[in-house]
């Protein structure tokens, strides 16, 4: 179960659609397991932890906002 950061707080920052944030969590999570696949390996955290962050921190938005 996931506890930081909180959804509510991830779906406001994908303007209210859990179907964007879930699109963009994704192809974030994708790019960067394939872009830092070797940083990877040396950290405790996963690529959709990483993802769920940026988001969270307004570092990757939707296009559409």
């Amino acid at each position: 179960m996931m506890i930081e950061p909180p959804i509510d707080d991830l779906v406001r920052n994908a303007g209210g659609n859990r179907y964007v944030l879930c699109t963009i969590i994704t192809k974030r999570a994708k790019e960067i397991a394939t872009v830092h696949r070797l940083e990877l390996e040396n950290m405790d955290k996963k690529a959709i932890s990483l993802a769920c962050e940026e988001v969270f921190q307004k570092k990757v938005v939707p296009s559409e906002i």
